[in-house]
């Protein structure tokens, strides 16, 4: 399996029958599961997306955004449990490109994507319970 480094943006492999959880970055020797979202930008997004086998899931916000600050704590408590899955986060306002490459229409969206392409998408704020259903069904 491979995985980005959520540090460096370095593709690094784990070897099969290992978890991703006890992984360090071969180069700059991080922990490769994080329990909070990375924050991706035009220069690191599609590196990431693209090396990183593991299922992302991808909130697309803007720190005017009202639904997108309180989804936002929502967002992070379930990085923190997830173990089949990574987390992120892109800021639309400073990274328009990706916006428009994805079709933003509306805040906050949350993207799954495994293996670089995008899976499901999902428009709108929603309750914990409803939003961790959600993504259970999508990795």
């Amino acid at each position: 399996m491979n995985i980005a480094c959520p540090h460096c943006f370095t593709t690094n492999r784990i070897p099969e029958g290992k978890s991703h959880k006890a992984g360090k970055c071969g180069k700059c020797k991080s922990a490769l599961h994080t329990t909070h979202p990375v924050n991706l930008t035009e220069q690191n997004f599609q590196q990431y997306i693209a090396n990183t086998d593991l299922p992302i899931v991808v909130d697309f916000w803007a720190e005017w955004c009202g639904p997108c600050k309180m989804m936002g704590p929502v967002f992070s408590r379930l990085a923190e449990r997830s173990e089949k899955a990574l987390f992120a986060k892109v800021d639309t306002e400073q990274c328009q490109r990706i916006s428009a490459q994805f079709n933003i229409r509306s805040i906050p969206t949350l993207i799954v994507f495994k293996g670089g392409k995008e899976i499901n998408r999902l428009s709108g704020a929603l309750p914990e319970v409803q939003l961790e259903q959600w993504i259970n069904q999508n990795i």
